[in-house]
This record gives structure tokens, sequence and C-alpha cells, in this order.
């Protein structure tokens, strides 16, 4: 297996002469963030994290999408923070894009490189920092916990995509993976985040429309998605929010390989008010 490149955004301002019109676009059930909206003076600091940016892609918001946030973080070479996640009761996936992470768990050494991936429960002892010369971005997706009395939180763990083989949907002749790096069976968790595959040419053939909120940020190629009632072109350093039951599907619309990374909640019952 060829190790993918994966988009990450390195912020800039584009030129006094480029018109203003672009792909974003905010409705009732979804929203699109293109990789062309990912500048400079969009992105937001946080206490305790050193030479560190980030771009907040996704956060609850009433009445939208409510279980978790995400953001791309840019931490530049001596950067990092000892302090990073305020709150004991949030879970965390981390999932590196360009650079090397270094990644302390409970004292625990870990280096992350593209691909890397680190599942961190809540109330886990975590640091980062790079101490490489080439900035390190990656994503932070972050969800409160659904504590359930009887099931054990899950515990840490770090990976590389590269080391866990994609599982073929059935029915697709092998033109649609995902690459699941927690068991679905396992009730402990209450997300997944997964990586999405689609040869070129391949399609989600059928418009899911479920209860689980979805964060989708393009890795690598370009693809169709129909959301709702609209279709929507997307490429490589786009982000796609959606709401519970807002209609999706999708076809690779490239020449190469098209591939997003994904959240959903999972595993838990709805919240009754």
């Amino acid at each position: 297996m060829n190790k993918p490149v994966y988009h990450a955004p390195h912020g800039g301002l584009p030129p006094q002469t480029d018109l203003l019109t672009d792909r974003a676009m905010v409705t009732e059930a979804y929203t699109v963030i293109p990789k062309g909206v990912l500048r400079d003076i969009v992105t937001s600091s946080f206490p305790f994290w050193n030479k560190t940016r980030a771009w907040i892609i996704a956060r609850p918001i009433a009445g939208f999408a409510t279980t978790f946030s995400q953001y791309i973080m840019e931490v530049s070479s001596g950067g990092g923070s000892d302090k990073p996640e305020p709150d004991p009761k949030v879970e965390s996936v981390l999932f590196v894009m360009e650079g090397t992470l270094n990644l302390s768990i409970d004292g625990q050494q870990h280096e992350l490189s593209p691909g890397g991936y680190a599942f961190l429960p809540p109330g886990c002892n975590w640091t980062v920092n790079n101490q490489a010369d080439e900035a390190a971005r990656f994503h932070w997706i972050r969800k409160k916990y659904e504590f359930v009395e009887g099931v054990e939180v899950p515990e840490a763990f770090v990976t590389n995509e590269q080391n866990v083989a994609p599982t073929v949907m059935p029915d697709t002749e092998g033109r649609w993976a995902t690459t699941r790096f927690v068991d679905p069976a396992d009730l402990r968790h209450d997300m997944h985040v997964t990586i999405v595959t689609l040869e070129p040419g391949a399609v989600i053939p059928f418009l899911e429309t479920h209860v689980m909120e979805h964060g989708l940020y393009v890795l690598e190629g370009k693809g169709v998605y129909r959301l709702n009632q609209d279709w929507v072109e997307v490429e490589a350093g786009d982000f796609m929010w959606l709401r519970a039951f807002c209609p999706q599907a999708c076809y690779a619309g490239g020449p190469a390989k098209f591939r997003y990374l994904l959240y959903k909640d999972v595993n838990r019952h709805a919240v009754l008010l």
C-alpha cells in the first residue's frame, strides 16, 4: 500500500484580485467549509497551548449538530501543550496529516507521523509537543463521553492507518472500504472516527438518512456529495458537517481515490429532553 498524502491547510490569504465567490454554504441540514475558507484570520488560540493555532471547523450548536467539536491543529516547531484538554469528561481522537507529533499518554511516549491515530479516553493524562523542525498538522475531535453504568470506559491506544486493514463494504466489489480503528461491536465506544475510501467511480448507492451526526474531512481526491436535496462538489481539504437525519450519498468523481475522515456518534440511546 502506497503511503497516502493528506491535504492540510497552511493558512495565508488569497490575493486581492481573487473573487469572493466560493463553495462555502450553511443550511439547516448541513454545512460545507471548503479549503479556501481556512485562512489565517479565522484561526483560534487556546489556553496552555504554545506556538499553536487551530481552525475550529465544528462545534455543538443548538438545533444542528450537538455531539462533537472538531479542530484542525497546527503546532509549530517547539510548540504543544502540557494541559491540552480542559474537561476531564471529554474523550478525543487525534489524526495526524502532516509533520510529526510527540504524544505522551500517562508518561508513555509515542511519535505520530502522517496517518497516526490516537484515541484518548475521558480523564486521560496526555500531552503533545512538536520536536521536529516543521509544523505538525492534525485533527482533534472532541466529544463528551456518555458514561453507562456497567460499561467500562475504553483504554487509550495509538496506531497508524497503515497498520489497519480496511474493511470492504458488502456488495460493492471492493470499490468502497472503511478503515475502522475500533471494533464496531465494542459498546464501550460512543463515537467512531474512521477513514472511508472510494475507488474512482465508486458510489454510496442510496441516500443514508440516520440519527448519527457527521463530520467529514476530505483527505484525498474529489467527489460529489448529495446532501439533502443538493449536489455538492468537494475535494481534498474540504469539510462537511451534517446534522442528524440529513440525507446523504456520494460518488468518487476524480481519477484518484476519494478518501475522507469520518466522525459519527454511536452505541448510545437518544437523549430524551
